[in-house]
């Protein structure tokens, strides 16, 4: 009998084999509106049968004016405020990208930050959330649980430069808005496990393109903590719940601790910083891998050749234990040709060993 979606997944992921391979990718909003061109209205990732769906809960609603933390700025319209009060500011030509504002980042004192309203997550959608995990288990589908960022929250809201000095000078303004985007998250993390997600993804880039974001003492002073304990709060709720972590560029001498965090996933593996073939033998038995094809290369300027070369490279280091979900390795952005995502497809579906 065929293993449905999710049980292929997750077999895969425990590195137990696999009776096929699955896809998986992200549409810019270009992209999307060039498959709704071609094949209507259905949802892409029904069309192309990826494996899981994203879930998570939502939080409490706020009446702030966030213009307050922002004295003197001048914002473009359509300029949008996330629940963290990071502002996201469009411009002309940009497309989907924007440019980010810090609300914290003129913040000098510890008063302030303890002053700074912190979302709240809304607990009333816990139902609709497990209903949500049912439903997709029923549909053969597995459910990721996204509870948010650690670093990455915490140097939006403050800025990286001035949250980075705030590390390095040991101050307890950072120590503090650790532990409040820590708690919230974990809190999130905690009720997606009782929901009964799958696994659990969550995104902290700590890698630039040719070398590490920080050093290693610093990682591992400030962020492996918040990181363990993120895994550990899951884990501890079920054991069975496998965990994803996510940062783009090179990041290899971090991936010893990341083991050791409880790290079960790494993604994306970017191949223009790091190379698969090399991280594959040396923690192919331990961790399992997402990602490999070049959303900087191969994807936008490779031929569907190319796409199908690279995809039967990887999934061939890989082998028959599988561990490697094979995609592109980061959002799909509109200067990739759409005959390079079917090419990308369907050496997925035509792949054997």
């Amino acid at each position: 009998m065929a293993l449905s979606q999710r049980e292929n997944l997750m077999k895969l992921w425990r590195r137990e084999g696999y009776e096929y391979v699955p896809v998986h990718f992200l549409l810019c909003p270009a992209l999307k509106e060039e498959f709704k061109k071609r094949c209507g209205d259905i949802v892409y990732q029904d069309y192309f049968n990826f494996p899981f769906r994203y879930v998570g809960l939502g939080f409490k609603p706020q009446d702030i004016d966030w213009k307050v933390y922002y004295p003197g700025v001048e914002f473009n319209p359509g300029t949008t405020f996330s629940v963290f009060g990071v502002a996201c500011e469009p411009h002309p030509g940009s497309m989907h990208m924007h440019r980010m504002h810090h609300p914290m980042k003129s913040f000098t004192s510890l008063e302030q930050f303890q002053a700074y309203p912190y979302p709240e997550l809304d607990e009333s959608g816990i139902d609709s959330l497990k209903a949500e995990v049912e439903y997709l288990h029923k549909r053969g589908l597995a459910a990721c649980g996204c509870p948010g960022c650690l670093w990455e929250n915490s140097w939006y809201m403050r800025s990286m430069e001035e949250l980075m000095m705030d590390m390095f000078d040991g101050n307890e303004k950072a120590s503090y808005h650790f532990k409040r985007i820590t708690d919230i998250t974990c809190g999130h993390a905690a009720l997606l496990a009782r929901a009964g997600v799958d696994f659990i993804h969550m995104g902290d880039d700590i890698g630039m393109q040719e070398s590490i974001m920080m050093s290693e003492e610093m990682y591992r002073e400030w962020l492996k903590p918040l990181q363990t304990r993120l895994v550990k709060t899951v884990k501890d709720i079920n054991p069975e719940i496998l965990f994803s972590y996510h940062s783009c560029g090179y990041i290899e001498p971090f991936i010893p601790d990341l083991i050791d965090s409880g790290i079960d996933i790494l993604n994306p593996i970017q191949p223009e910083s790091m190379s698969f073939e090399k991280i594959h033998a040396e923690y192919g038995d331990v961790l399992s891998f997402w990602g490999t094809i070049g959303t900087q290369t191969t994807m936008p300027f490779g031929t569907p050749e190319d796409v199908r070369k690279d995809v039967n490279k990887n999934l061939k280091i890989a082998g028959p234990k599988g561990g490697l979900l094979c995609t592109p390795t980061h959002l799909l952005e509109p200067d990739v040709l759409w005959e390079n995502i079917e090419a990308y497809v369907q050496a997925c579906h035509d792949f054997s060993l």
